[in-house]
């Protein structure tokens, strides 16, 4: 009788720690059988920064999630976020080898090894070489040169890289927890796993993940990733202008902002009052909504200022046709989409992942967007190279994955 195929996504933020094991049935469909979501410790911005306290929250979301599944997790496929990481394009050529001319994966992975080769700062660590399109003897826009005639090979790329010492110190904390990792994936390609449409790539679409310490944007454009960025400023700031303004302790706002928080604050009543807490217990006083979503509004105001320079750097200064797709906590706040349409100029939709099923009650809302795409991403690794996900490490799939993602 053949093992269960199980792949494990880790996704490791800066307010929390979702681990999650899902069964594939003979379908390829993932069925969620176990998911761990701890409060996250010892990361700050989306890099840890005390890696003692990281593994705690790590571990507690791995135990978690084995003691549900009754799964012993090996290995992972792990979520890595933050403003160190960039993008650029990158160009790779080689000569075909074989006499006959025939282009075999070798020549692909020869002409991906040439784009990932440049002048990258010794502090710099590739994470990602995503081919855009290929040529062949000049003819462009070939998506798998497989099996293909040809004497030269060139490959478009999109390299994604981050700063050593964080992608080393995450890496650190997964393996003092007694997990393998498969592969380390940038959070807003593993989101876009989760809940772009196909034709929503191909068409060209900016997907924004709003997280606790950072707001990473990744644009994709003829279906693959054409460019990555990260501000620093995530939800965790829009609870802490709440704390400052009103005056009250940090979790109470955080608090407010999730139960009452309105991205705008046009329409909403002078004399419209909630109950807040105070630094003295049993204090609470009133406070106008109004003035609650104006801190709100102010903070994502400047938010996606921030993503809509960083993307018009980059050359996407016009509005993307498939618009934009807001995932992340901060994504659930009410009057969030219509904010953002207006800021960018363009459509935009709360993306909410999809495609499992099993438990997915606590984990069907877009602050899960990653969590979900991790698997999403093992998943379609192991389908397109012929990879077995069976219990234990996913040996093939990491044997491909390290001529791609160091």
């Amino acid at each position: 009788m053949a093992r269960e195929r199980i792949v494990v996504g880790i996704d490791v933020g800066t307010t929390k720690v979702c681990t999650l094991i899902a069964a594939v049935s003979p379908e390829d469909q993932l069925e969620i059988i176990g998911a761990g979501i701890t409060p996250a410790r010892g990361l700050r911005r989306g890099v840890v920064v005390n890696v003692d306290e990281a593994v705690q929250a790590i571990s507690a979301s791995v135990q978690k999630a084995e003691q549900q599944s009754g799964f012993k997790i090996m290995s992972a496929f792990v979520g890595l976020a933050g403003a160190h990481i960039t993008s650029a394009n990158s160009h790779g050529v080689v000569a075909v080898r074989r006499s006959d001319n025939v282009i075999t994966d070798e020549d692909i992975d020869r002409a991906l090894e040439a784009a990932k080769v440049g002048n990258l700062p010794q502090d710099r660590e590739v994470i990602h070489v995503v081919p855009r399109h290929f040529v062949i003897d000049g003819q462009e826009g070939i998506s798998n040169p497989a099996g293909m005639l040809g004497r030269r090979l060139e490959v478009e790329t999109t390299v994604i890289a981050g700063a050593q010492a964080s992608i080393h110190n995450l890496s650190r904390c997964i393996d003092q927890v007694g997990v393998g990792i498969d592969a380390l994936v940038v959070q807003p390609l593993a989101a876009g796993e989760a809940v772009l449409t196909t034709a929503e790539k191909d068409l060209g679409v900016a997907l924004v993940d709003l997280g606790g310490g950072t707001s990473d944007a990744a644009i994709f454009i003829d279906g693959s990733v054409a460019y990555v960025a990260s501000v620093q400023v995530g939800g965790n700031h829009i609870s802490n202008d709440i704390a400052v303004g009103l005056h009250m302790p940090f979790a109470a706002a955080d608090e407010l902002k999730i139960r009452h928080g309105y991205a705008l604050s046009e329409g909403i009543e002078e004399d419209s009052m909630v109950e807040i807490a105070s630094y003295d217990v049993g204090d609470d006083r009133p406070v106008s909504r109004r003035e609650l979503s104006e801190i709100i509004e102010a903070r994502l105001d400047e938010t996606f200022d921030l993503v809509r320079e960083q993307l018009g750097r980059a050359g996407f200064q016009e509005g993307m046709p498939a618009g934009v797709v807001l995932v992340g906590g901060t994504a659930q706040l009410q009057g969030i989409r219509r904010l953002a349409a207006e800021i960018f100029g363009t459509p935009v939709r709360i993306g909410t992942p999809s495609g499992t099923f099993g438990l997915v009650e606590a984990i069907s809302n877009p602050a899960f967007a990653a969590s979900v795409g991790l698997l999403k991403w093992g998943l379609v690794q192991a389908e397109e190279f012929g990879a077995d996900h069976e219990q234990g490490p996913l040996g093939r799939v990491r044997e491909w994955l390290r001529g791609f993602f160091p």
